[in-house]
C-alpha cells in the first residue's frame, strides 16, 4: 500500500472514531452550540429594536437588525466549536490514546487529521443548525445568488479549517482538558469583539482598531456581502490571507508538538 493511501485509510478511520465520540458525548457540543443560539435571540429578542434604530436608521424594523446580526453569529459558532477541538486533542494527550497510537502501525500524522476533518464537519454542522434558528426568528437573504452562498459556506469552512488547527495547537499544548479550554477561548471572544453586533464606526475610537485588525471583522463583513449584498471591499482578500496564514500557522505548530518525542 503507497503512503498516501496509507494516509488516507487511517485519517478515515481517526475520522470515524472522533465522530463516533462526539456522537456519544454530546454536552460539550451542545453546551458550545447553546452559546451562539441564545446570543443570537437575546440580541433580537432583547436588544434588537434598539440595535435596528441605529444600524438602519429610525424606521427600520428588527429584521434589518436581524440580517446585520446572524453572519457574526455564524462565525461565533465557528469559534465557539473549535473550543471542543482543543478540549479533545488535549484529553487524547493526556488520557494515554496517543501513547497506544504511537505503537501502532498507522500513518503518524492521521491522528491529527482525522481530529481537523471532525472538527471542520462539526463547525458546519453547528453553523446550519443555528443558520435554521436565524431563518426560523426572520433571517432572509433573498439577493443572494447560487454563487454566492457556495462562496458564503467556502468561507466558513475555510474559517472553520483555519481555526481548527489552531484550537488543536492549542489543545496540545496544554497540560490537561481544563486548561485547553481555557486557552482556546480567546477563537469565542474575539468575535465578540468584532463587527459583529455593531459596526466598526460605532465603537469607541480607542477600540476601533482592535476590532478591525483581527481575523473575524473582514471574514464577517465579506460574508455579509455574500448574504446581504453590502460592500465587501478588500475584507474577501483579507479574511482569505487570515484564514490561510492562520491554517499554516496552526498546522506547523500542531505538528511540532505532536512530533515531540514523549517524555
Amino acid at each position: 500500500m503507497s503512503s498516501l493511501s496509507l494516509a488516507v485509510r487511517d485519517s478515515s478511520t481517526m475520522l470515524r472514531r472522533n465522530l463516533l465520540h462526539a456522537r456519544r458525548y454530546p454536552s460539550l457540543t451542545l453546551n458550545l452550540l447553546l452559546t451562539p443560539v441564545m446570543l443570537l435571540l437575546l440580541f433580537v429578542y432583547i436588544f434588537g429594536d434598539v440595535m435596528s434604530a441605529g444600524i438602519g436608521g429610525g424606521g427600520a424594523d428588527r429584521s434589518d437588525y436581524i440580517a446585520y446580526l446572524v453572519p457574526g453569529i455564524l462565525m461565533l459558532t465557528i469559534g465557539g466549536t473549535t473550543i471542543g477541538s482543543a478540549v479533545s486533542v488535549s484529553s487524547d494527550m493526556n488520557e494515554g490514546i496517543i501513547a497506544r497510537f504511537r505503537t501502532l502501525a498507522i500513518h503518524r500524522g492521521s491522528v491529527l487529521i482525522g481530529h481537523v476533518v471532525g472538527s471542520v464537519l462539526q463547525c458546519i454542522a453547528s453553523v446550519v443548525l443555528v443558520g435554521a434558528v436565524a431563518v426560523a426568528i426572520g433571517f432572509r437573504s433573498t439577493d443572494a445568488t447560487a454563487l454566492e452562498w457556495i462562496l458564503a459556506l467556502g468561507l466558513l469552512t475555510l474559517v472553520a479549517l483555519a481555526l481548527t488547527w489552531i484550537a488543536v495547537g492549542m489543545g496540545l499544548s496544554s497540560p490537561n482538558a481544563e486548561a485547553a479550554s481555557n486557552s482556546a477561548m480567546p477563537l469565542m471572544i474575539l468575535p465578540l469583539i468584532s463587527s459583529a453586533f455593531v459596526p466598526v464606526d460605532a465603537m469607541p475610537g480607542w477600540f476601533q482598531p482592535i476590532a478591525e485588525y483581527q481575523p473575524f471583522t473582514p471574514a464577517i463583513e465579506t460574508l455579509r456581502g455574500l448574504l446581504l449584498g453590502t460592500e465587501i471591499g478588500n475584507n474577501g482578500w483579507l479574511a482569505v490571507v487570515w484564514c490561510l496564514g492562520l491554517a499554516v500557522l496552526g498546522y506547523f505548530w500542531s505538528r511540532s508538538l505532536f512530533d515531540r518525542d514523549p517524555e
